[in-house]
């Protein structure tokens, strides 16, 4: 008999069958890309923004064979060297099919830098680019123009997705080198770019201040919480075509436990569903201990975000638990001990800043993470949270 795996995925990037809705979303950004228009993407982590970018690269590959798609991680980017390395080695890669073709087309579109080249027993897995220092910073402008060379070579069109991008500003030489690639990315004919990352704080920084070079640089997309009703849609039919079931109630309280949020709604029907025995129907009960798990396997983390943060920053936790909307009031700064209007800003701040808590449409501050709010109120306000008593 053929094993049947959780169709709920968390931890990695969901781009075809653990994927639900986002349509106008992938439909905007893939109409963008294809159409020369810059796209920058924000949202919270473990919303799925780089998801979504890999489902929109599979679908420009599958349609548009004279596109060709490079995704690039710059989570692990250290200095400028690196980058122009790492950006040189996918975008040559992604041009051509065989590796002796990377190797001359390095030599022809990068003669003036004369890079090193290391060609691996597996070319996919060990393909390399190394360049001297001085000679990066002397040619900068050459690699960074080197996707829409090779795409007027070859007749082609070029799509680039730069994860992590906020990473790029710890650079020490971060400052001209935005603006060298602001300069020279605008006026590229043939490559689309889409820059995006999971610190949504440092990205409206870049990209919403009209001082900084990437300011309007492109269309900018704030992307939305998955809607309750696709989710309850999609958890019923997973659970369907895997053989279990699961009411419309009972999938409607997982994402509003959750609070729609991507990655968590996720891990909570993937807990539920394990729960949830082969022919059998969630109930109350299934649903309470998958959220019990779900808390027990994060309380981890919970506890050393705790652990990094100061009293007053805790006790501004709690105001924003018990919904207080003023928060430099001066009978809630008493009550919460949360120090002087100055103390409230900065910590506040600060915590945005690690993404722990985010403002909401009418301006009142709430909890980023929806099962670090469940977990929080349980350790200071003893909240426990009995579906099986409602």
């Amino acid at each position: 008999m053929q094993e049947i795996y959780s169709p709920f995925i968390f931890g990695n990037t969901v781009s075809t069958e653990g994927y639900t809705n986002r349509e106008e979303e992938a439909h905007r950004l893939k109409q963008n890309l294809l159409g020369g228009i810059n796209t920058i993407l924000i949202s919270p982590r473990r919303w799925g923004k780089s998801s979504l970018v890999e489902r929109v690269l599979i679908e420009i590959n599958k349609s548009d064979k004279k596109c060709k798609t490079v995704l690039l991680d710059l989570f692990t980017v250290n200095n400028e060297v690196d980058f122009f390395e790492l950006f040189t080695r996918e975008v040559i890669k992604a041009t051509s099919t065989k590796w002796e073709d990377w190797v001359r087309d390095t030599k022809s579109f990068l003669s003036h830098l004369v890079p090193t080249v290391h060609v691996g027993v597996n070319p996919h897995l060990d393909f390399t680019i190394k360049y001297e220092h001085e000679k990066v910073r002397e040619f900068a402008d050459e690699i960074l123009n080197l996707p829409e060379r090779i795409a007027k070579e070859k007749g082609i069109r070029m799509v680039i997705c730069l994860d992590e991008f906020q990473n790029l500003t710890n650079l020490v030489e971060y400052e001209p080198l935005e603006k060298k690639m602001r300069a020279i990315w605008q006026r590229q004919k043939l490559v689309s770019y889409c820059l995006f990352g999971s610190k949504r704080n440092m990205l409206e920084a870049i990209f919403n201040n009209p001082s900084k070079p990437f300011y309007r640089f492109g269309d900018l997309m704030m992307l939305p919480k998955i809607k309750e009703g696709a989710w309850v849609k999609f958890i019923q039919s997973s659970f369907r075509k895997t053989g279990k079931q699961i009411t419309k109630e009972g999938a409607t309280v997982i994402p509003r436990l959750m609070k729609n949020h991507s990655w968590y709604v996720q891990q909570l029907s993937h807990y539920v569903w394990n729960q949830c025995r082969p022919g059998g129907m969630v109930d109350k009960q299934i649903i309470q201990n998958a959220l019990s798990e779900l808390l027990f396997a994060n309380q981890p983390l919970y506890q050393r975000e705790i652990e990094g943060m100061s009293t007053t920053q805790i006790n501004l936790l709690k105001a924003i638990y018990q919904k207080e909307k003023q928060l430099t009031a001066a009978a809630v700064m008493r009550v919460y001990a949360l120090g002087t209007p100055r103390n409230v800003s900065k910590n506040r701040s600060i915590l945005e800043g690690r993404d722990m808590i985010i403002k909401d449409e009418s301006g009142v501050y709430e909890f980023l993470d929806p099962a670090f709010e469940l977990w929080f109120g349980k350790q200071y306000f003893q909240v426990l949270w009995n579906l099986v008593a409602e």
